[in-house]
């Protein structure tokens, strides 16, 4: 039997479908080039933005249309699962389960199911009454990667006030060490050679089982000494939230050289007036000293950043502090994106709400600034001599690599598909947009 994944929304998503795949694989079913030949189609879809959600439902509509023509089994996973629930399958009679995040313990139940041709109404009622709760899965790697995403923790506590992931995702929940470090092996011995650890608010992370306790700190110090002499040599780690990064934490970054030096440290906005309106608990001059502090610990570190214009009760002047926060602290790149309206969350009841054609403009400026940062900052890096991760394969041309820096610099170089996993040295030279050119590629030896 065949199967075809579409994946939506945030890296965790991403984790999460390669584990289910895993299963798949251990059951004998194989991968469907898309989605129109497979005997199961899994959506696993986010309800962060609104657009993310509407992509959804267009394809929902495409699958219902081909339902019509020939039998499968359509299942919609993740966070839109969650939010709407069994209302999805009233909504879209083409949909045979509805899978949130919290219920992935069902899945080899719905493929036993689909395996046996039982009807999807057979086993509903079955587990009408369960209430299955949230596990992490043992591996997360997808087959023949070089890379791959280790979830450590699941949910947010915070209740950012625009934000859906609380409600849809639940409360923290943090994965056991012991779990961690087994996966963490299993990639070595595979030949992976970064990992990237994730959780919705991953610096939150506590462990208080039987066996120890741990912080997100302790968390990286057990990381740099399950990948010492391994072939994991970069670590990275998303999503950081300011007010949850300490000093504990920056210090074994600094201390230890497997840990990249970028980190994404989401900002939002630059006005204190609106953080207090998003319930960030930070304010504007506490983000920028621990900017400070996490540079002076390590130097040439790179940032990324989300940036939310247009939430209710902006004014110009809320904006301009925004752009003043960008020029001080000048990210490598940034995800921005206006506010739009979702139910549930605290904001949607919010008054002062921000015309379209003005959500638009001020995003505009931002998504200026921002060109003018990146471009400004990867011209003060040609001529540099850097270590790289190469990645694949350049899509403009079939004789060049893509490949990434530490710093999350893309570079494109002559090379052969066979060096792809392989780390490398290059020195940065022209810009093609907003990827370097290099003219040499010398290789590590394992």
């Amino acid at each position: 039997m065949t199967y075809f994944f579409e994946t939506y929304g945030c890296q965790m998503n991403t984790a999460e479908s390669a584990a289910l795949r895993l299963v798949l694989g251990e059951r004998g079913w194989s991968a469907a080039p898309t989605g129109e030949s497979a005997d199961l189609v899994v959506l696993n879809t986010c309800s962060v933005r609104k657009t993310a959600e509407q992509r959804v439902w267009g394809r929902l509509a495409q699958y219902g249309a081909l339902k019509k023509k020939r039998p499968f089994t359509l299942v919609v996973a993740g966070c839109m699962a969650s939010r709407l629930g069994a209302g999805l399958k009233e909504k879209i009679w083409a949909v045979d389960y509805v899978m949130g995040t919290g219920a992935r313990s069902l899945f080899p139940r719905i493929l036993e199911s689909v395996e046996q041709g039982r009807s999807p109404e057979e086993l509903c009622a079955e587990i009408t009454e369960e209430k299955p709760v949230f596990a992490f899965s043992a591996s997360h790697l997808e087959e023949g990667q070089f890379r791959s995403f280790i979830p450590i923790m699941h949910g947010c506590n915070n209740f950012c006030s625009y934000c859906i992931v609380p409600v849809v995702r639940g409360r923290e929940v943090s994965r056991s060490p012991a779990s961690i470090r087994q996966e963490i092996r299993l990639l070595a011995d595979r030949g992976v050679r970064e990992i990237t650890l994730l959780g919705q608010n991953v610096n939150s992370y506590t462990w208080a089982g039987e066996d120890k306790k741990l912080d997100f700190p302790g968390l990286l110090e057990l990381v740099a000494e399950v990948t010492e002499n391994s072939p994991i040599q970069w670590v990275r780690f998303l999503s950081a939230n300011p007010k949850d990064l300490s000093s504990k934490a920056i210090r074994v970054m600094a201390a230890y050289p497997v840990f990249c030096r970028h980190l994404h440290l989401c900002v939002q906005h630059g006005s204190n007036a609106m953080l207090r309106a998003m319930n960030r608990r930070y304010t504007r001059e506490q983000y920028l000293a621990l900017v400070a502090e996490i540079r002076d610990a390590m130097p040439g570190i790179t940032f990324s950043t989300d940036i939310l214009v247009g939430f209710p009760g902006e004014t110009e002047g809320d904006l301009e502090e925004t752009l003043t926060l960008m020029e001080e602290v000048r990210f490598l790149y940034a995800y921005m994106y206006h506010y739009n309206l979702r139910e549930g969350t605290a904001a949607f009841t919010l008054p002062n709400r921000i015309d379209e054609g003005v959500k638009r403009k001020r995003l505009a400026r931002v998504i200026e600034l921002q060109r003018r940062h990146r471009l400004e900052l990867l011209k003060a890096r040609i001529g540099s001599r850097e270590k790289v991760l190469i990645e694949g394969i350049s899509r403009k041309n079939a004789d060049e690599l893509i490949t990434r820096t530490e710093r999350d610099e893309m570079v494109v170089v002559s090379g052969k598909p066979s060096l792809i996993g392989s780390f490398a040295e290059v020195t940065l030279g022209s810009l093609r947009g907003t990827t370097f050119r290099a003219q040499e590629l010398f290789v590590q030896r394992s």
